[in-house]
């Protein structure tokens, strides 16, 4: 996939007004995959009709925000995907968020499964000054058809570089981004908190022409020093009530 680094900001410049900056809050934002196990489809309609109307308000108080995506049939591991973020980063806010997220899902465990969670926290970039305007807004209710969810690590090397050789790849790598300005971007931040350094999320109305930025972006010169950008998860946008009536 691509290099990140907010894809569509401005590049950073020494003549930006300090009184014109604005940048990024520190947010939270957690995707789990969700998947109903054996006993979910040995119940019957009836039974499924009532966990569906339990679930429904348990998923959807889990944050300040949730969004609930289809996964399957774009791919057989998971059948749902959970987007859930909080306003606040605080550890106390945090803290509250795990011990809630398994509180309010615990009643549910025998019939919906939770794989591979990704999260991270969202941070001013180190490459812009300013907030891009194709920044992801996770509190939002208008949400995008399709989106896009996977892991990124950099390599060793990339760090080793000076900061400005990193900061000149990433010019490049942000001028492709403007190009495909209906197309938004979140970056989430999760060294040493999960496996990956990042967590990188776009959110398009045309799944063809995502395709083709990211064609674009792997001809950028920062490609050489991603590591790994796997597993993918993407996923279609409904409405709780909606997502969870696919599945019975």
């Amino acid at each position: 996939m691509s290099q990140p680094g907010h894809s569509a900001a401005r590049p950073t410049t020494s003549s930006e007004p300090a009184s014109e900056q604005r940048q990024t809050p520190r947010t939270l934002s957690h995707f789990a995959l969700l998947r109903f196990t054996p006993a979910w489809w040995q119940l019957t309609d009836e039974q499924r009709r009532r966990q569906r109307a339990q679930l429904e308000p348990a998923l959807s108080d889990l944050g300040d925000v949730c969004h609930l995506y289809q996964v399957f049939p774009a791919q057989d591991s998971a059948d749902l995907l959970l987007w859930t973020a909080l306003r606040s980063a605080t550890p106390e806010a945090v803290h509250a968020f795990f011990r809630n997220y398994a509180a309010r899902l615990a009643p549910f465990r025998g019939v919906l499964t939770c794989r591979e969670p990704l999260w991270g926290f969202t941070r001013p970039s180190t490459y812009t000054r300013v907030r891009s305007a194709q920044e992801m807004d996770p509190f939002t209710a208008d949400r995008q058809p399709f989106l896009v969810l996977y892991p990124f690590v950099k390599t060793t090397g990339w760090y080793a570089l000076s900061r400005d050789t990193r900061q000149g790849m990433m010019n490049g790598h942000i001028r492709v981004g403007k190009e495909y300005s209906d197309i938004t971007q979140l970056l989430l931040y999760s060294t040493g908190v999960q496996d990956q350094e990042f967590v990188v999320v776009y959110e398009t109305a045309d799944l063809t022409r995502f395709s083709d930025l990211v064609t674009q972006l792997r001809s950028t010169e920062a490609r050489a020093y991603t590591e790994r950008d796997t597993p993918l998860t993407t996923a279609c946008y409904h409405p709780p009530g909606a997502a969870l009536e696919l599945f019975g």
